[in-house]
């Protein structure tokens, strides 16, 4: 890429920062994540002792950042804002900047894009670089490497689902039988389940695995890994996963083969998250 290109590039997002920066709104601290409304999206962050919040926004590859927008509004140790015309698809980030003090458990760094925590969908994964784990340099002095390009995004999504007639079960507590079983090994080794729903979350609905939780006097299910995790370290040195997802980045995406999965139950995007909702209602 040439200079007159980046130039060109530079001037254009500066441009989108500006006009974006002049639509928005205060919007809400609460609920916390990023949440479409039908017109615009809300974003709301937790943090106490920040300086600063920014709101990155990516192209749908999330690979370049199109808009860098400082939050201005914080309300009860939240970061927030509403930006009218963003809508579900949108990839995220954020950048908070404050205080750098190992010792004091404060590592701020504007350098490193973060994940929303309440994010409802996460995009990419985590690429293999040094910079991802090198603990000792974390914690002698601030990077000052960029990481957006190495780490997944954070996705806004559309939350709407049909649940049509469909009730939680509420089975007295001395009444349940929790079961914690992994989607994929289960369902890929159940000798009855259809060769077609095996390592799927439809698999997991099917009257072969249904059958078998009921024999068993099982009423309720705790599915793993289901959580958007990465694999630790000495894992992936050994070209090894972590299997059960020990180590969760987000509690509310999927992880991506969760992602795959789900997709076994109906079409979806990855502006719809939880596609794997359909299992509980198959199951009925």
């Amino acid at each position: 890429m040439d200079v007159s290109t980046v130039t060109e590039l530079n001037a254009e997002t500066n441009q989108l920062n500006s006009d974006l920066s002049l639509k928005v709104q205060p919007g809400s601290p609460w609920p916390l994540g990023a949440h479409w409304d039908g017109a615009g999206v809300n974003f709301a962050l937790f943090s106490e002792n920040a300086k600063s919040v920014e709101l990155c926004l990516f192209d749908g590859g999330g690979k370049r950042e199109t808009a860098r927008i400082r939050i201005p509004h914080w309300t009860d140790q939240v970061w927030h804002a509403y930006l009218p015309g963003l809508a579900p698809g949108q990839l995220y980030g954020y950048r908070v900047d404050g205080l750098y003090d190992p010792e004091k458990g404060q590592l701020f760094n504007p350098n490193k894009l973060l994940l929303d925590p309440y994010a409802r969908a996460i995009v990419g994964e985590l690429a293999r670089e040094e910079m991802q784990f090198d603990d000792e340099l974390y914690y002698s002095q601030r990077d000052t490497r960029d990481n957006a390009a190495a780490v997944p995004k954070s996705a806004v999504v559309d939350d709407s689902f049909d649940w049509g007639n469909d009730r939680p079960p509420r089975t007295a507590w001395a009444e349940t039988v929790l079961y914690e079983v992994h989607v994929k090994g289960f369902t890929q080794t159940h000798p009855q389940v259809p060769a077609a729903l095996r390592g799927s979350y439809a698999g997991m609905a099917s009257p072969a695995a249904l059958a078998h939780f009921a024999r068993l006097g099982i009423t309720a299910v705790n599915l793993l890994p289901v959580h958007y995790h990465f694999d630790e370290r000495h894992l992936l040195q050994m070209d090894l996963k972590n299997y059960w997802g020990y180590n969760t980045i987000g509690f509310l995406p999927r992880t991506p083969t969760a992602r795959r999965l789900a997709a076994s139950c109906r079409p979806s995007t990855n502006s719809r998250p939880w596609s794997g909702r359909s299992m509980p209602k198959a199951s009925k």
